[in-house]
């Protein structure tokens, strides 16, 4: 919850500090420009790469292989989509990160990392005996 809290406050934060300090370098116009003209390549970016992780996915389906990368890189695409989409530069920045392959790879690597990290701690099993209570009891009735 905490999290979320914060990255609602945050980030707009962020952004209206970067409006004002960037809008005040080059002007608004140019500033307002700038948000239109990478929100535009990006989208158009993200479609470009969308369409090829799809003929990836459609390709490993033929060869009989789940595409699992092709769907969680479909998905961070889409997402990717979303942040270019919202006006600002650090959402910006970071749509562009994640649209480009080599980067998009390295931050799905550190993400499943974790995650596999997360999941051995939980799978940890305790062995132990039972006795089934019922049972008794049937029996002494």
């Amino acid at each position: 919850m905490n999290t979320i809290l914060l990255l609602l406050i945050g980030i707009p934060l962020v952004e209206i500090y970067l409006f004002i300090k960037i809008g005040s370098e080059i002007g608004a116009l140019n500033t307002i420009s700038l948000i239109f003209i990478t929100a535009f390549i990006g989208v158009v970016y993200a479609r470009y790469e969308g369409f090829n992780t799809l003929r990836t996915g459609m390709s490993q389906l033929v060869k009989n292989e789940l595409p699992i990368y092709e769907i969680v890189s479909g998905a961070a695409l889409a997402f990717a989509a979303l942040l270019l989409i919202l006006p600002g530069f650090a959402t910006d920045l970071l749509g562009f990160l994640i649209i480009f392959p080599p980067t998009r790879k390295l931050m799905l690597k550190n993400i499943s990392k974790n995650y596999k990290k997360e999941n051995q701690k939980k799978n940890e099993f305790i062995n132990g005996e039972f006795e089934d209570i019922d049972e008794k009891n049937d029996k002494e009735l």
